[in-house]
């Protein structure tokens, strides 16, 4: 008798992919259409412009202003960070989508940056919303990746269906 493996959630990949390639599209079109330290572009006047912007560091620019040290350890924390996010995915059933596209839209951001980071030293961001008057710091779309993937893996562990008791 032969035991199959259990189908997991590898082919998941797929959106993980997706996002790199929307990411690195989006950024290329903002490198193309924007010029750095320019006048925001507004698409909705006081809730959204498209800012050019480098960010050396991590979320919120920590680290920025450090001597360069920061580079490689984002990249390698990444990597250490997605290796883990792999095998968590490799364990992860098939149909389990609440805890696999999550897992993926980490991933994807994750990389995403990595690319930026290994190619030009510095993230591309360019994405500018605002609450009320305050603006947010500016984004990317690997970053909006990530953040929507550990929102949704929160929630969804949070809110998840419940298994029904055995009696």
């Amino acid at each position: 008798m032969t035991v199959r493996p259990k189908p997991n959630a590898l082919s998941w990949l797929w959106l993980a992919a997706a996002m790199i390639a929307l990411d690195q599209l989006t950024k290329w079109w903002a490198l193309m259409a924007l010029q750095p330290a320019e006048t925001p572009h507004a698409v909705i006047p006081g809730i959204l412009n498209w800012t050019l912007t480098f960010n050396t560091g991590a979320a919120f620019s920590f680290l920025a202003d450090s001597a360069g040290w920061q580079r490689w350890f984002f990249v390698l924390l990444a990597v250490a960070v997605s290796a883990t996010l792999g095998v968590w995915l490799s364990r992860t059933p098939r149909g389990d989508w609440r805890t696999a596209a999550p897992l993926s839209l980490i991933l994807g951001g994750a990389f995403g940056n990595v690319i930026d980071r290994l190619h030009a030293a510095k993230v591309t961001d360019f994405i500018q919303v605002f609450l009320g008057s305050y603006p947010f710091p500016v984004f990317n779309v690997a970053d909006s990746a990530i953040s929507v993937g550990a929102v949704a893996l929160i929630v969804f562990s949070m809110f998840g269906q419940q298994k029904p008791a055995t009696p």
